[in-house]
């Protein structure tokens, strides 16, 4: 049997409930659809009788704007959340690179950080907690505290001149990186991709030493080398961890051991182009720039499909209007984030900027 609703989303009200949940605030499965509020309830489906159903609400306008302004401005980048619960969203605006935000939404401050901050997380460390950053405007990652001091950098001459330089059509050597992603592994490494260039990921030690590196077009997965590989991430879901690379370039997402080897393919159909993700107990979610949003188990079966977008030319694009944007409607997913209780935050690739946030039911 199934339940639709209103807007021809259908749920299974059949499938046998899960015996025990390992991921955090587990809900049992309703056999009873309540009555929705059009657009207020974006709820999806477990895909098959192996997944367990997740249900999120969205919350419309959640997210405030910086005194004076209609929006938070022009975003090509991420979002993530302090184990404090405060919000931080880049934005591409020079020298106030990160906007932060309260549990509630309300604007907070600015960071004085660099406008081009493509990807960054925050992570706790045995020095404290830290938000690491690769600004693609410069190729270069930096390491700040929360309050935005940067403490180390990880400058363009520290990549490998094979990997990280190239001539020009004047024979000049000229850097060739563009980075766009970075993380940190549980023994302080950091992972740093070269998504807009060869796609090639880096790692180096916590003090910023060059370590190795691997990926880029020579390194094939399935048949295929990497390609615009968007953004990386430790999934530490897994004992070892392992790094989850979304490919976007062959429209896929995968995991490889730490040090490279070992791939396993989490998905290479029916994706919207993976451009980040973060992970909550057992789930992943996942922002795919060509208009949805999805959730996935450890298993790597979708268990969710938020504000989905099969509006031609509204999705991956930065142009879409705020007069043409709906409630509960992505356009271009960018960055995304789960905060400390399970909820879903999404930032866009949008002129204007835009983040949507789900409540996980």
């Amino acid at each position: 049997m199934k339940t639709c609703l209103p807007n021809s989303v259908c749920l299974p009200t059949d499938l046998p409930l899960p015996i025990t949940h390992s991921y955090p605030c587990p809900y049992p499965f309703s056999h009873t659809m309540p009555t929705l509020r059009a657009l207020a309830l974006l709820a999806v489906t477990a895909l098959s009788a192996s997944a367990a159903e997740v249900k999120y609400e969205l919350l419309p306008d959640f997210l405030g704007t910086p005194p004076g302004k209609a929006t938070i401005g022009n975003g090509h980048g991420e979002i993530a959340v302090d184990s404090a619960g405060l919000i931080y969203v880049s934005v591409q605006e020079k020298d106030a690179g990160i906007q932060v935000y309260g549990k509630d939404g309300k604007y907070l401050k600015t960071l004085a950080l660099p406008m081009s901050l493509h990807g960054f997380v925050i992570r706790k460390t045995v020095d404290g907690e830290f938000i690491f950053a690769t600004v693609l405007g410069e190729q270069r990652l930096i390491k700040a505290k929360l309050d935005g001091t940067v403490v180390m950098e990880i400058k363009p001459d520290a990549f490998p001149a094979d990997k990280g330089t190239a001539k020009d059509k004047a024979g000049k050597t000229v850097n060739a990186l563009k980075l766009t992603s970075c993380d940190v592994a549980p023994n302080g490494d950091i992972y740093v991709v070269d998504g807009y260039g060869k796609s090639w990921v880096f790692v180096f030690s916590a003090d910023g030493q060059f370590k190795s590196v691997f990926g880029g077009p020579t390194q094939v997965v399935d048949g295929k080398g990497f390609a615009n590989t968007h953004k990386v991430f430790v999934d530490t879901r897994f004992s070892p961890a392992r790094l989850l690379c979304l490919d976007r370039g062959n429209n896929r997402m995968f995991h490889v051991d730490l040090d490279g080897s070992n791939p396993r393919m989490i998905a290479n159909k029916a994706l919207r182009n993976p451009s980040s993700a973060s992970f909550h107990g057992e789930l992943m979610c996942v922002a795919e720039i060509a208009g949805r949003v999805s959730v996935w188990d450890k298993a790597g079966e979708m268990v969710a499909s938020l504000g989905v977008n099969d509006t031609k030319g509204q999705t991956n694009t930065p142009k879409v209007a705020p007069a043409d944007w709906r409630v509960g409607v992505v356009t271009s997913p960018h960055g995304i984030t789960f905060d400390n209780d399970g909820n879903i935050l999404e930032t866009e690739w949008n002129i204007f900027g835009r983040v949507l946030r789900w409540n996980r039911k």
